[in-house]
């Protein structure tokens, strides 16, 4: 055996992972890599040490729509997500920070590309004893901002990331894996695709396509990632350490969040 996928409850992700890499296989670990930081850099370090390629199912990273933002310059100055499911009682082993929201907290650091310098948090529990809505605002070194929305008790599923930049708009329907492209029409805008439409009285022009493929399989392409990564010997598209740090942000989310919850009942 040369490569396993681990698909357990988070939990048990450090203790079944761990003896894993220590028979020299290869893992990918759904998210979160674990239910801890401390956990996270040990299955780090172990993996390092025995030379196996550790990486995260943060699956969004394949998503058709994110795909599409490569061809770009990116550098958001604010990112809005809402990410939005049904209430199912399997994932309420963690709170919906760590079972809904990470996935945005992952995309926003891989997009901004600086370190989080201010975390803003609530939390609500409605139907179970931990968070099942809340909302983070994180401001990053460099400036940017990204608001984040979770809920799983919502009676209608969402999936949207919105990215704003100085270049443009980018709307992502991350359930339809599709992506509305609006850019600042520039020199070479003749020989680029899409739609040139007239920017209101301000004389200048934007450009709009769409991109993405809701035909494309993201478990499929998040797999062949991790074989391409283990078979040429590189860096797996989602890095543990990537993971670790969107972990220990999900838990410091969470615990601001419900401290907050805390105080407002004690008050």
């Amino acid at each position: 055996m040369d490569a396993v996928s681990v698909v357990v409850p988070t939990i048990s992700h450090y203790e079944v992972a761990e003896q894993i890499i220590r028979k020299n296989i290869h893992c990918l670990i759904e998210k979160p890599i674990a239910s801890t930081v401390e956990e996270a850099n040990s299955l780090i370090e172990l993996a390092d040490k025995h030379q196996v390629v550790l990486t995260v199912g943060h699956i969004e990273r394949f998503n058709p729509a994110i795909e599409a933002l490569k061809e770009y310059k990116i550098e958001p100055r604010f990112i809005e997500a809402h990410r939005l499911a049904a209430f199912d009682p399997r994932g309420t082993d963690v709170a919906v920070v760590l079972d809904l929201m990470i996935h945005d907290i992952e995309l926003a650091l891989h997009l901004v590309r600086s370190k989080v310098k201010r975390i803003e948090s609530s939390a609500v529990a409605v139907v179970s004893d931990r968070a099942d809505i809340a909302n983070a605002r994180l401001t990053f070194e460099n400036g940017a901002v990204a608001n984040l929305t979770a809920s799983r008790i919502s009676l209608h599923a969402m999936r949207k990331l919105r990215i704003f930049q100085k270049s443009g708009y980018f709307s992502l329907d991350l359930a339809e894996k599709r992506a509305d492209i609006y850019r600042l029409a520039d020199s070479d805008a003749a020989s680029a695709p899409g739609m040139r439409i007239p920017l209101g009285k301000s004389g200048q022009d934007i450009m709009y396509r769409k991109a993405g493929s809701s035909d494309e399989d993201m478990l499929q392409l998040e797999l062949t990632s991790f074989l391409h990564a283990i078979q040429n010997r590189t860096a797996p598209e989602v890095s543990a350490a990537a993971a670790t740090e969107a972990l220990r942000l999900a838990i410091e989310i969470d615990r601001i969040g419900v401290n907050g919850v805390l105080a407002a009942n004690v008050s």
